[in-house]
């Protein structure tokens, strides 16, 4: 998995990867699905408004858990590559929004601070 630190945009604006959503500040992604895995690509992922170091930390820390979760969503059928269904996952202070919008390949997510 690549460092959800090492995410850079060009010029400071960010390419808004992941489902659209009016909070900010969030993180989305695009996640590659191969069967039940998913895999992050830095390059298909990107923070929307101002996050401080601390944030970023807390979120690099708890996002390996995030995606277990989504890979037993997937697992267990709550998360259908064939069907546009939202979920919503709570961990270590954050929300994360994740649906496949029926794209058979990929899950699209938005991560934002619960609190």
């Amino acid at each position: 998995m690549n460092s959800i630190e090492q995410i850079n945009s060009e010029n400071g604006m960010a390419s808004q990867w992941g489902l659209l959503r009016e909070i900010s500040p969030s993180f989305g992604a695009r996640l590659v699905q191969e069967r039940y895995r998913l895999h992050f690509l830095s390059d298909r992922a990107g923070f929307i408004g101002e996050w401080t170091d601390h944030q970023k930390a807390k979120l690099e820390a708890v996002f390996p858990e995030i995606v277990k979760e989504l890979e037993g969503g997937l697992l267990s059928g709550e998360l259908d590559p064939r069907c546009q269904k939202a979920i919503r996952i709570e961990q270590g202070g954050f929300i994360c929004e994740a649906d496949t919008l029926g794209s058979f390949g990929y899950v699209y997510i938005n991560i934002s601070s619960q609190y």
